[in-house]
C-alpha cells in the first residue's frame, strides 16, 4: 500500500510514549519541540485508521473537513515545515490551526540562510514581515523576518 503522511495530535502530554509506540510499529515520524503535542506518521491508509482506533482518546487524527477520513500531507509541506522548524532557534512563532487567514499573499521560496529552500506565504506579523509555512488545515507557523533579497517568488 501506498504510504502518506498523517498529522496527528497527542493529548495528555503522551508525545513521548507515542514515540515508543510508533517505533514499536516500524512507523516512521517527525516530531519537533516548536509544537511538541503534533506529530506527523508516514505510514499506509489501513495503518493509520489501526493506529486512529489503538490510541482512542490520546490522539486526534487530522480528517478531511466533514469526514472521519484521515487527511494526507503532501510531502512537500512535510519537507517544507521540518526545514522552517529545524532553523526555530532563529524565531519561529506558531499561528494556529487555522491557517487559511494566512494564506493570501505571494507565495515565494527562501533561496539562501537557514530557511534555504522553504516556501510560504510573506505576511506582516507584529510590524515584521515574515514567512508564513502552513500544513494544510492542520498548522501555520511564521519564520523570523527574511530580507527580501533572499526570496523569490513562485
Amino acid at each position: 500500500m501506498e504510504q502518506h503522511w498523517y498529522a496527528i495530535k497527542v493529548f495528555w502530554k503522551r508525545t513521548a510514549r507515542m514515540c515508543e509506540v510508533l517505533d514499536g510499529l516500524g512507523i516512521e515520524y517527525y516530531a519537533q519541540k516548536l509544537l511538541p503535542s503534533y506529530m506527523f506518521i508516514h505510514t499506509n491508509y489501513k495503518t493509520a485508521l489501526s493506529l486512529r482506533a489503538s490510541q482512542f482518546g490520546y490522539i486526534y487524527m487530522y480528517t478531511k473537513p466533514g469526514t472521519t477520513e484521515p487527511v494526507a500531507v503532501p510531502d512537500k509541506e512535510i519537507e517544507i515545515f521540518r526545514i522552517v522548524c529545524s532553523a526555530a532557534d532563529t524565531g519561529l512563532d506558531y499561528l494556529g490551526d487555522d491557517p487559511q487567514k494566512y494564506a493570501v499573499g505571494d507565495r515565494v521560496r527562501v533561496i539562501d540562510g537557514p530557511f534555504k529552500g522553504a516556501e510560504g506565504y510573506i505576511r506582516r506579523i507584529r510590524k515584521d514581515r515574515r514567512l508564513v509555512v502552513i500544513i494544510s488545515g492542520v498548522a501555520a507557523v511564521a519564520a523570523s523576518f527574511i530580507p527580501p533579497d533572499l526570496l523569490e517568488k513562485v
